[in-house]
Order: structure tokens, then sequence, then C-alpha cells
């Protein structure tokens, strides 16, 4: 998939479009949160002026990233050594972004249990 601009639209379809993933609203009617098998590994609070989205993320990575860009900070309310927030501001390149989005599915997709994975890749099937 070919992004353009990032916008909350185009990072919804990016997300939507890999496999397994859900989208929902569990918090609240603002924050809206891509699971795959059922945990989740992106959340974009839709009542920030800015546009902002939390990703997972190693924690090398994660110290790694903040060190360099001002626009990625630990993740509120989240596990600051896991979770990231990036602000969408222009300051962190875009394929980055994309980047990071693909290896936090990774990670959580990753720590699922093999049962649940194969339930997943068989349901595909179908």
């Amino acid at each position: 998939m070919i992004i353009n601009e990032l916008n909350v639209e185009t990072i919804r379809e990016y997300c939507i479009q890999k496999l397994f993933t859900t989208e929902e609203f569990p918090f609240d009617d603002v924050t809206l949160i891509f699971k795959v098998g059922g945990k989740m590994f992106a959340m974009i609070p839709l009542d920030n002026p800015r546009l902002v989205i939390s990703l997972k993320c190693s924690p090398e990575r994660s110290v790694e990233l903040r060190e360099k860009y001002d626009s990625i900070q630990p993740a509120y309310h989240m596990n600051k050594r896991h979770w990231n927030m990036i602000f969408i501001d222009g300051s962190v390149p875009k394929q980055l972004i994309i980047e990071l989005i693909d290896h936090s599915y990774e990670l959580v997709f990753n720590k699922l249990p093999r049962k649940k994975q194969s339930e997943l890749k068989n349901d595909q099937l179908f």
C-alpha cells in the first residue's frame, strides 16, 4: 500500500489492511484502537488537536528513537518501556512511521500464543 500523506484515514486504512486486525473503541468514543488477535498494537486519540499514534516498540529501539526525534515520546497511560507516542508533524519520516506500525504489529502478533496464531491463520483459509 502506497501512502502519500499521513492522516487519520490513511493510517487507519494501513492498519486495518494488516492480517487479522480489528478496530474498536474499547475505552471511549474518541480513542481508536487496532488489535491483532485481541491484543492492541496501535492507538490513535481522535480528540487530540495534533495527530498522534501510540505504538508498541522494542525497549532498545524506543530509547534510540526518543533520543533522535523530539516527536517520539513515551506513550501516556502505557508501559513507557514498550510504548511510544509519535506526533505526526513531519519531523519523523513517513516511511519510518510506517515501519514502526509494522514493527508494533509484528511484536504483538509474535507474542500471541502459538495456538492463537494458528487459529487466526486457519480462520483466514475459510
